[in-house]
């Protein structure tokens, strides 16, 4: 007889979680460096880690924390994590994940939980294995150091409102945002171009772990766009990260921003997937 149980996992199930999460070590970059880091205390995790078992067999996951992210799950399980989620109330500020789990949750959660503030259902999933061969990265593009917090975080915040529609410096004043930009460059995982004082471009490598990582806010200063400069930019980033990293970089892009995805193909990513966020 075919068993299925769901739970939250334990430290004691550390494991078959990591299991699961290193058979799709792109998709999962994100949350596979929260585990490796904190392992499955929902104190130092940032949340709970919910499990989806098949005959007795650890098969999907769900991060629930201030995102909600469903994990290698199957239809069955994506039922068990809307379940799990409507009986506590929304507590996560976004759902993401794999476009066609993260859909299918959306669409049992919606009617609980909506509406959304933006729902973006394509954003294609690219990676890239090798430095571009095309274009000559930015040698300007370096590490941003330690005492370069204030000249960074400005920059940060642009983006992030730009991207997101609502600033980070909300609800707490920005504590939380800042700690994460503090941490990014504490760890080497933060680069700029930055001229007189001013960030010209910059993104990050937001999640790292020995199989993939995964580049985020990628900016340039409005008033150098149009220049080429995300293109050699990113190729300056992609080079930093298979150096120095990981042997595989993605990265996650709206599919609306034809420019972006664009200029991402000619530094040398493929579009391999699509990831799906509901902003609320």
């Amino acid at each position: 007889m075919l068993t299925q149980t769901a739970r939250v996992l334990e430290p004691a199930d550390l494991g078959a979680a990591l299991a699961v999460l290193d058979s799709a070590p792109v998709e999962n970059a994100f949350v596979t460096a929260r585990v490796q880091l904190a392992g499955l205390d929902p104190w130092r995790l940032g949340g709970e880690m919910w499990g989806w078992y098949t005959e007795g067999r650890l098969a999907s996951l769900c991060y629930a924390g201030a995102n909600l992210v469903p994990i290698c799950a199957t239809p069955e399980a994506v039922r068990a994590f809307a379940d799990r989620a409507r009986r506590i109330g929304r507590r996560c500020s976004s759902i993401v994940g794999p476009a066609e789990p993260t859909a299918a949750l959306w669409r049992l959660l919606e009617p609980s939980w909506g509406p959304a503030r933006d729902v973006r259902a394509h954003q294609p999933l690219m990676v890239a294995e090798e430095p571009s061969a095309t274009v000559t990265p930015d040698p300007l593009v370096r590490r941003v150091r330690k005492d370069e917090m204030e000249v960074i975080t400005p920059a940060c915040v642009a983006m992030f409102t730009e991207e997101v529609g609502v600033s980070p410096l909300a609800g707490d004043g920005g504590l939380l945002y800042q700690a994460r930009v503090a941490e990014l460059v504490g760890s080497g995982r933060a680069f700029a171009r930055i001229e007189d004082g001013k960030v010209v471009f910059k993104a990050e490598i937001g999640a790292a772990t020995r199989q993939a990582c995964q580049i985020q806010g990628v900016w340039v200063a409005p008033e150098h766009r149009g220049k080429g400069l995300s293109e050699t930019g990113m190729a300056a980033v992609l080079r930093y990260a298979l150096a120095d990293v990981a042997p595989v970089v993605s990265l996650y892009v709206n599919d609306y921003n034809t420019p972006a995805r664009a200029a991402y193909r000619r530094v040398g990513f493929r579009e391999t997937g699509a990831f799906m966020s509901v902003l609320f």
